[in-house]
């Protein structure tokens, strides 16, 4: 029992800094001890030993004062570890639908997607008053869905809805009108009077995809 309570500790440790750098992006070894509550020196062990597994990187930054800062990242082989949506098979029925209907079928297909979604997420947002309240809720819905939504405000003080994983990215990088819609759904959700932006996209090579919400 003594060896395994600690694989099991350094397991869950390891875990929750893959979530951290999947959630907030790059950062040091200082800023993910105080997250977790350890030392960096314990909080370098977990990272080298995450570096060797090849799901973590780092680069490093220079400081005004010192050494270089080393900024921890997960690397594309730490993808495995979040939600796919089951890739293959939705990369495999997307192919199958283009040759058997066209881009044509392929557009009605999307289009039919992106209406459901509208109606399902309309159901849980349009009885909350305030946009805030609105984003929060759709962002509850996207946590859910695997795509670990977060609502911030930037410093122009507009809204950002974050979304800091694509469980679908497979399929939306065989399909780019999948990415195209998002934009749509989210502007009829959200209502009229707000203008939707998309600032940042996984499939263009940024870190999360996210989204500039501007009320009049």
């Amino acid at each position: 029992m003594s060896k395994i309570a600690p694989r099991r500790r350094h397991s869950a440790t390891r875990r929750t800094i893959q979530h951290l750098l999947k959630q907030h992006g790059p950062q040091d070894a200082g800023a993910l001890a105080s997250e977790l509550g350890i030392s960096a020196m314990a909080v370098r062990q977990h990272l080298y030993a995450l570096r060797e597994e090849g799901l973590i990187d780092f680069d490093e930054e220079s400081r005004p004062v010192g050494r270089p800062a080393k900024l921890w990242r997960l690397t594309a082989a730490a993808n495995a570890l979040f939600p796919n949506g089951h890739a293959d098979l939705i990369v495999e029925l997307i192919q199958s639908t283009k040759t058997a209907f066209g881009p044509d079928g392929m557009d009605r297909l999307i289009e039919v997607r992106a209406e459901h979604q509208i109606t399902a997420y309309r159901q849980q947002v349009d009885n909350t008053k305030t946009l805030r309240n609105r984003l929060q809720r759709l962002a509850k819905i996207r946590t859910e869905e695997g795509y670990m939504a977060t609502v911030e405000k930037d410093d122009n003080g507009a809204y950002m809805l974050i979304e800091n994983h694509c469980p679908i990215c497979t399929a939306a990088a065989a399909c780019t009108g999948i990415c195209a819609a998002e934009l749509s759904v989210f502007q009829a959700v959200l209502g009229p009077d707000v203008t939707v932006e998309r600032t940042d996209h996984i499939l263009a090579g940024a870190r999360r995809c996210a989204y500039r919400i501007v009320a009049p």
